[in-house]
């Protein structure tokens, strides 16, 4: 068995409106200016992360996001997850993932 590689930066973080599973990537927001972001992520400590930049997503399409994945460079899916609380946006708007607000824990 080889050893686990680090994932390539840049990474980026992307919104979904239907939650993915580790078979499926689920349904990723499409429409207005969106585009998935680069996010910076801390050293892990027992096995968890978070943010450390305020990822923006500017000019919004109108849709309830409920979930996030995490992509490596490349493509590669490498983490998703569901919100707390789901969150509709207008059309026009921008969403934002305060630094410290993307708690990723590994089990």
């Amino acid at each position: 068995m080889s050893a686990p590689t680090r994932p390539t930066s840049p990474l980026t973080l992307a919104l979904l409106t239907a939650a993915g599973s580790d078979s499926s990537a689920g349904t990723e927001v499409v429409g207005g200016s969106y585009a998935r972001q680069n996010i910076t992520l801390a050293a892990a400590s027992g096995g968890a992360t978070s943010n450390t930049n305020l990822v923006s997503f500017v000019d919004m399409p109108a849709c309830t996001v409920v979930a996030v994945a995490i992509y490596e460079n490349g493509g590669g899916r490498i983490w998703h997850g569901t919100l707390t609380a789901s969150k509709t946006v207008n059309a026009g708007d921008t969403f934002q993932v305060a630094i410290g607000d993307l708690d990723i824990t590994l089990g």
